[in-house]
């Protein structure tokens, strides 16, 4: 069996940003990447056909829901979550910590881990460091991740030490607890948005020797300055030859910012959220293709995008689509953003390697329009304050990971 390595082969000169190869036993993943979403064992309206056709390597998946519904059991007596949904490609499954923290009301903390209420039929569950790597190890992804402590930001300091403090005992207990060949157990970082904390969590965990590591807690309504300050805190102290994944990160002026502050990979809901509410990602910015503009525009989505939406449909069509409410329309607008993310990640590789990504960035950043800040943290509170139901959203219970 192909075991857990990564190996770097481009850094850029005058950023952290760098290019690797991450190898698992269900193949190669090339760095920088972005992961599409598939809580539930399936990223929305789209089949794993056409995830491999927008040249998905890395999907993430949600050990939460999974174990609620249809229960790792079953997916382990299936043949594991590869084969029970077709993906013979890497997966990576997150604890779900973060959803199990957005019940907020309907969980308790201590040492021993998190009990909980399931938001599916109320029935009562505990969450340990050792019990989610059982899991982790059932579903048979070739990443994983510890259970966590998420804060809520704001949060004061001492709450936000408390929380650090915990997962790192967590993750040391997970970390003992892992035992499946070839699957690698991540470290997460936690420390809320204080520099003093991030270092301490970088510190400890990467002391405690995992193949990986995740930087949790942030994207959650901070301001990007101040994610990005994070990132400068803590990621530097991080082993280099191990690759670093930001969690919930992955709006597109986000990728190459945190990619030159030495970040590997990225998962995030938004471009399939979002593209489910017609709103589709172009270098210029959002499209929201229900406008009235639309109706007679023969053009495509992007001009000049090889995406099978781009290819075959007009933007009227997806218009009238998404004015019918046709489930027709959900899937392509979800095709066309998918291929963009992943269409940005391997250019921003390929410009890495090639020695100018540093100018890459400042073109894209020139061109893209992000949303307005007031936008952007309306967003951030929706998903801050979690939904208990999961028609329309990829992962419920928050922005999650």
């Amino acid at each position: 069996m192909t075991t857990f390595s990564f190996e770097i082969v481009a850094e850029d000169p005058h950023s952290a940003a760098r290019a690797g190869v991450i190898h698992t036993p269900h193949g190669d993943v090339p760095t920088p990447v972005f992961m599409p979403v598939g809580t539930q064992a399936t990223v929305k309206t789209v089949s794993p056909e056409e995830l491999r056709r927008v040249e998905a390597t890395l999907i993430l998946a949600n050990t939460y829901h999974l174990y609620l519904r249809p229960g790792v059991d079953v997916v382990a007596d299936m043949g594991g979550l590869h084969r029970f949904m077709n993906w013979d490609r890497p997966i990576l499954t997150d604890s779900g910590g973060f959803q199990v923290f957005s019940l907020a009301a309907n969980r308790r903390i201590s040492e021993e881990g998190v009990t909980f209420r399931s938001h599916v039929d109320g029935s009562e569950h505990l969450f340990t460091p050792e019990s989610v790597v059982e899991a982790e190890e059932q579903l048979g992804a070739d990443i994983i991740m510890p259970l966590d402590e998420c804060v809520p930001y704001p949060c004061p300091h001492d709450y936000a030490e408390e929380a650090m403090e915990r997962t790192h005992r967590w993750a040391e207990r997970a970390r003992r607890a892992h035992r499946l060949p070839g699957q690698a157990l991540f470290g997460i970082l936690q420390g809320s948005t204080y520099t003093d904390l991030r270092r301490r969590s970088a510190e400890t965990i990467a002391a405690m020797g995992f193949p990986g590591f995740a930087v949790g807690g942030l994207s959650v309504g901070e301001p990007k300055e101040t994610m990005h300050a994070m990132l400068e805190a803590c990621v530097p102290l991080l082993p280099r030859e191990r690759p670093r994944h930001l969690l919930g990160v992955g709006s597109p002026e986000d990728l190459p910012a945190a990619v030159a502050r030495g970040i590997d990979m990225f998962d995030c809901v938004l471009a399939t959220r979002i593209a489910r509410n017609g709103t589709l990602l172009v270098p210029e910015g959002r499209v929201n293709i229900r406008n009235a503009q639309y109706t007679r525009d023969p053009r495509p989505v992007e001009e000049g995008c090889t995406c099978t939406t781009c290819q075959s449909f007009s933007r009227a069509y997806l218009r009238h689509l998404f004015q019918c409410r046709e489930i027709l329309g959900l899937r392509l607008a979800t095709i066309h953003n998918l291929h963009f993310l992943l269409s940005l990640m391997r250019e921003i590789r390929a410009r890495i390697v090639a020695g100018d990504f540093t100018a890459f960035q400042k073109e894209f950043l020139t061109r893209f329009q992000a949303v307005p800040d007031k936008v952007r943290l309306a967003e951030a509170q929706r998903r801050r304050q979690g939904r208990l139901r999961t028609r329309g959203s990829d992962r419920v219970l928050g922005q999650g990971r």
